[in-house]
C-alpha cells in the first residue's frame, strides 16, 4: 500500500480565510443590534408622524424628547 500525499500537520489557513471569517463573525455579532435600532427608528417615525399627525422631522429634534421627558417625570398635583 502506497502511503497518503498529504501532510500529516494542519497547514495554516490564508490570510484571506481568517480576514473573511473574522468579517462573518462581526456581521453575526452586529445583526441583531443594528436590526433593533432600525426598528426603532422606524417605529418612532411611524408612531409619531402617522399616529401624532406631526411632522416627521420633529422625531429627530432634541427639543421633542426633552419636552416628552418632563412630561413624563413631572411632578405634579
Amino acid at each position: 500500500m502506497k502511503a497518503s500525499s498529504r501532510p500529516n500537520g494542519k497547514s495554516k489557513p490564508s490570510f484571506g480565510k481568517v480576514i473573511a471569517r473574522v468579517v462573518w463573525m462581526s456581521v453575526k455579532l452586529l445583526i441583531i443590534p443594528v436590526l433593533c435600532v432600525a426598528a426603532l427608528i422606524v417605529g418612532l417615525a411611524i408612531g409619531f408622524s402617522v399616529l401624532g399627525d406631526k411632522p416627521m422631522a420633529e422625531v429627530f429634534d432634541m427639543k421633542t424628547w426633552k419636552h416628552m421627558y418632563d412630561l413624563v417625570f413631572a411632578e405634579g398635583a
